[in-house]
């Protein structure tokens, strides 16, 4: 079993920043990938970045904005967030997919979410 906490969030003021820390434990033989989402009052829960390791993908809402790195002896991952605005207010979760042995059964674990609120 794999587990997956997320750590980071809180109240920032527009124009502020944060950095949201995840990590991954428990029976991992290799990690796929390893992603933030967002799910904001009402709305779907939708990709933020995501970081593989054929490179790493942005929702264009947060392009240029935020920064996803991954810390792989770890089992970490990071999303630096620049120049907030209200519209990134949402619980943010971290997940992450993998094997978790070497017959490559698989595993794709969510964490129970932080909050990021972006005051106007």
């Amino acid at each position: 079993q794999v587990q997956v906490a997320e750590s980071g969030g809180g109240l920032v003021q527009t124009g502020g920043s944060l950095r949201l820390s995840c990590a991954a434990s428990g029976t991992i033989f290799s990690i796929n990938s390893m992603g933030w989402y967002r799910q904001a009052p009402g709305k779907q829960r939708e990709l933020v970045a995501l970081i593989t390791n054929a490179g790493t993908k942005y929702a264009d809402s947060v392009k240029g904005r935020s920064t996803i790195s991954r810390d792989s002896p770890k089992n970490m991952v990071f999303l630096q967030m620049n120049s907030l605005k209200p519209e990134d207010t949402a619980v943010y979760y971290c997940n992450v997919d993998g094997f978790r042995d070497s017959d490559y059964n698989t595993f794709d674990s969510w964490g129970q979410g932080t909050q990021v609120t972006v005051s106007s």
